[in-house]
């Protein structure tokens, strides 16, 4: 800063003053600086000393520490003139006087008249700056905030009383000190005071969690204990219709009525049903609904076969029954669903291994399963007959029809299907079927020379004319040459003849095996016999004769 030759290392050589005076800065332990060595110092001159202001420019005059008092201040020039400087340059001062306000001012051993003057010497500490040259001084850096601990003996946190002991302190300190002590100072950034805020915020916090705990509890209630929502009356006059699949339970049923609108909550269902002694016959199917009912009401009206909107296919009934009835309950024109079934029946999901030949009546019919099927206005026709489709191809795989086929001397599984149509509608009771199945095989083989491979079946007649008549003439049978005549065209028809039920098609798959080859309903409905020899079958048509008056 000052060179080779700066002040330091000129101070010590020539004992002169520096070129600016300052005040002396004294330390009750005297550093040693540079290459100063022990030596005299140089007195005061016990009338004026330099000084400098606080804009830096330099005076003569007499200061006293702690006190903003000067006088007469001089020029070098004017102070030359008075004797002041020597020969050296350096001139004496009296002692300072104590400062009133040092608290060392009145011990002679560290301040005081009786101390000398060290200002000069190697013992002395460099000289004050001046104040134009002068370093502002490092900022302060900020205190880190201390970190909330709990208290002891209970009382109350800082945090929550708005503040802390050490800001108040800090206040306090700041109103005795004045300015005149922070003077040329950076003055410290006061602490935040902590707000209401953060006590509002645990508030919230609290109260939130409070408030969800009591919510998930009065939920529990209303599951546990209270009752659950419900209408109340039997309803509006609006309608509504809800299918119900097959095997659904009363929570299925529930939710689908809910959805609907009919009841208020599944819940509700679920415990009329359990209170109404017939609640578990509830079967599939479509039922029309009023909306908005009492969960009671609902498993009333669904018990009473009135509300169902159905089509039921019963065992051995034939397809052109189930479309009439299919037209019906959608209010159509009465043929609407066969010409549907026509034109649309490879896209109903036949089995692949279905047949359709010419000679074929409907390709649709055994394929039609027996069951109940929704069928509400609004509904499309080949909707519900996708329905039954869907339901006779599940059934027939599950059965293994196409492995058990071969087994049985058959072709494939449609021949396997036609049987059981048969035995559907020329049995009458479970042992009868099977009985009817053995008739079937039988006649069917190549080594008959009972009847030559001709079933002879009225049913098969009955089929091509639409009809079901038993009482049939030998002319009129013996005149027709249809393929579905099986008086005249020998093995199996061209198709099903109706669509059999479970039980007809287990005993098709389980046939006697007693040798059994003919048949006849003695009572010309419900009573059928079998007979092994053509002897035997002579004294059964005797029977059925004398039974129905021919």
């Amino acid at each position: 800063m000052y060179g080779d030759g700066g002040w330091e290392g000129q101070q010590a050589h020539t004992g002169h003053q520096p070129a600016y005076g300052g005040l002396p800065q004294q330390h009750p332990q005297q550093a040693q600086h540079g290459d100063w060595t022990q030596g005299q110092q140089p007195a005061y001159d016990q009338q004026q000393y330099p000084y400098y202001d606080e804009q830096g420019h330099q005076h003569y005059g007499r200061q006293y520490a702690g006190q903003d008092q000067q006088y007469a201040a001089h020029t070098p020039q004017q102070y030359q003139h008075q004797g002041g400087w020597d020969a050296t340059g350096s001139h004496g001062h009296v002692p300072y006087a104590a400062d009133p306000g040092d608290p060392y001012g009145q011990q002679p051993a560290s301040y005081g008249a009786e101390q000398p003057d060290l200002y000069g010497t190697e013992d002395a500490y460099p000289p004050p700056v001046p104040p134009g040259r002068r370093r502002p001084e490092p900022e302060p850096e900020p205190e880190p905030e201390p970190e909330l601990q709990p208290t002891a003996g209970g009382e109350e946190h800082p945090f929550f009383a708005g503040g802390g002991a050490d800001e108040d302190a800090d206040d306090e300190a700041e109103s005795r000190s004045g300015r005149g002590e922070r003077r040329g100072k950076k003055p410290v950034k006061s602490k935040k005071r902590r707000t209401g805020c953060a006590c509002m915020v645990v508030v919230l916090v609290f109260g939130g969690g409070l408030g969800t705990v009591g919510y998930f509890g009065w939920k529990f209630y209303q599951n546990r204990f209270a009752p659950a929502p419900d209408y109340a009356g039997d309803g509006t006059g609006e309608t509504v219709t809800v299918e119900i699949p097959s095997g659904a339970g009363g929570w299925d049923i529930g939710r689908r009525l809910k959805a609907a609108g009919v009841v208020k909550s599944a819940e509700a269902f679920v415990h009329a049903q359990g209170q109404n002694s017939k609640g578990s016959q509830i079967e599939a199917g479509a039922y029309v609904l009023k909306k908005e009912m009492s969960a009671a009401s609902a498993v009333a009206l669904m018990l009473d076969p009135k509300s169902k909107s159905n089509v039921l296919v019963t065992p051995g009934e034939r397809n052109s029954g189930v479309y009439q009835a299919i037209d019906k309950q959608l209010g159509l024109a009465s043929g609407t669903t066969g010409k549907v079934a026509r034109k649309q029946y490879k896209n109903l999901g036949m089995p692949g291994w279905a047949e359709n030949t010419s000679t074929m009546k409907d390709p649709l019919e055994g394929f039609l399963f027996p069951g109940t099927y929704p069928a509400a206005k609004g509904m499309k026709p080949d909707a519900i007959l996708k329905q039954m489709v869907s339901q006779a191809k599940q059934k027939y795989a599950a059965y293994g029809l196409p492995s058990k086929a071969q087994a049985l001397g058959l072709k494939n599984p449609f021949e396997l299907v036609t049987v059981a149509s048969l035995v559907q509608a020329e049995g009458k009771t479970h042992d009868d079927f099977r009985k009817m199945a053995e008739v079937v095989y039988n006649r069917l083989k190549p080594t008959n020379t009972e009847t030559n491979q001709l079933l002879q079946f009225d049913s098969t007649y009955n089929y091509l004319k639409g009809a079901s008549n038993i009482h049939i003439s030998e002319r009129e049978i013996n005149s027709n040459t249809n393929p579905y005549n099986t008086y005249t065209h020998k093995g199996l028809p061209p198709g099903p003849i109706g669509n059999p039920g479970e039980d007809a098609l287990r005993a098709t798959l389980n046939p006697t095996h007693d040798g059994w080859i003919y048949f006849v309903a003695t009572d010309g409905a419900n009573n059928t016999e079998f007979a092994k020899t053509y002897a035997e079958f002579q004294r059964l048509k005797e029977k059925f004769n004398a039974s129905s008056g021919n």
